[in-house]
């Protein structure tokens, strides 16, 4: 923010806040979408992810390039619209070198399947 205030002209002071408070969210967005990255190296395995969502993700991904691109809109927003593209395609390279972990909650705090010892606890705790 500091460089820009010296270097770059800007109309008002206003115009370099408001400048300098989008450079900080596109930064803090992506620094925001990188823990689940850290977790998946951490545990070297990767949350179940249903086909249905993954290509809704996939999808959603990709559509929001599309149109970053065909809009006006200024060059710090593009690029900041590919930055999910960056975590999605090392998502997607943990996926292939990890392997899938079904009872490991995802990003929502879904399981779908129960731990090898919970499954005997539930069943004997019910009537």
């Amino acid at each position: 923010a500091m460089y820009s205030l010296v270097t770059r002209p800007h109309k008002s002071w206003w115009s370099w806040a408001i400048h300098s408070l989008a450079h900080a969210v596109y930064t803090f967005g992506f620094i925001g979408m990188t823990p689940q990255l850290f977790v998946n190296y951490k545990l070297k395995s990767v949350a179940h992810l249903p086909w249905k969502a993954f290509m809704y993700k996939a999808f959603n991904t990709f559509i929001d390039d599309v149109f970053s691109w065909v809009i006006a809109m200024p060059m710090s927003h593009r690029i900041a619209c590919l930055r999910d593209d960056v975590v999605f395609f090392v998502y997607l390279y943990q996926r292939y070198l990890y392997p899938v972990d079904k009872t490991r909650p995802n990003e929502f705090g879904m399981a779908y399947e129960l731990p090898e010892g919970e499954a005997g606890e539930q069943d004997s705790a019910q009537p």
